[in-house]
């Protein structure tokens, strides 16, 4: 099939990793790179050949050959950013906390929001724990569960560190709207260990039902299913069972395609993302 064209908002750290996963892609071809400025990111599009622009969203959705849109902007951008796509008859990924569409895990819930136009990648934390919460709870009923990610320091840039308080929102109404628990928390570290360590995420689950084999075998399959587009997800510890509580820890290495293999928390989100975009440009080419 013909690959299908995508466009980039924002070409900083996340855009730049993005455009690198694109290029690998057996579905999508890298089009277009777009921002407000002149920068490193422009110019690194500009070196592979790819078109480029400082017209922002605009650049965009007037491109007639852009079929699917990776905004990777800010939550206050893309809420300017998502109506103006959607008039121009674009499929958006929004890296944003703006949750404009409905949260998307892929490996959980893509199957189901295939005529979304607009589809948001919740967080690196939402996207590492939400497929373990819903193991757990289609296993067993998860009452309440609890996620703490850790991420190294060197990961977090500015947009992370001012979204926490957006972070561990959106990623506990994730676990519950997604994951399927009826109560959640979610708590981020920022980790200033020199080696930077990888992202772990811990996941702690109250259940209806103690079944422990069911729980190991559902948080198997789903850890294989998130490898099929995250190779670097692994379980670092495997479920234990401690009464009617369930312990999980994941680790995440990054594929440093641009950024380091240690920031597993911006790679995870971006492979979910490319993911989704694989999904549906899929979709187009058999229509």
């Amino acid at each position: 099939m013909e690959k299908v064209k995508v466009g980039i908002i924002g070409p900083g750290n996340i855009g730049s990793d993005l455009m690198y996963k694109v290029m690998k892609s057996r579905n999508l071809r890298m089009h277009i790179m777009a921002g407000i400025v002149e920068s490193e990111g422009i110019r690194r599009a500009e070196g592979f050949g790819f078109k480029t622009s400082t017209k922002g969203v605009d650049a965009v959705a007037s491109d007639p050959d852009v079929k699917i849109v990776f905004d990777a902007t800010s939550a206050r951008a893309h809420l300017h950013n998502a109506p103006i796509l959607k008039a121009a008859g674009k499929i958006t990924i929004d890296m944003t906390p703006a949750a404009v569409g409905p949260y998307v895990v892929p490996c959980v819930n893509l199957d189901r929001l295939a005529n979304e136009t607009n589809f948001n990648m919740v967080t690196c934390g939402g996207q590492a724990t939400v497929p373990i919460a819903h193991a757990i709870n289609r296993a067993a009923g998860a009452e309440y569960v609890e996620i703490v990610s850790c991420i190294s320091s060197r990961s977090a840039g500015p947009g992370t560190r001012a979204n926490i308080d957006e972070f561990t929102e959106t990623t506990a109404k994730a676990l519950c709207v997604v994951g399927g628990a009826k109560k959640s928390k979610a708590i981020i570290v920022l980790n200033p260990a020199e080696p930077p360590l990888m992202m772990t995420n811990t996941i702690y689950a109250l259940v209806k039902e103690p079944a422990e084999n069911r729980i190991v075998e559902s948080v198997n399959s789903i850890v294989r299913e998130v490898q099929s587009y995250v190779p670097g997800y692994r379980l670092r510890v495997p479920p234990v069972m401690d009464g009617n509580r369930v312990t999980v820890i994941i680790e995440v290495e990054g594929a440093g395609d641009f950024l380091p293999s240690y920031s597993g928390n911006l790679d995870i989100i971006n492979q979910a993302a490319v993911a989704v975009a694989e999904k549906l440009a899929a979709g187009m080419g058999e229509r």
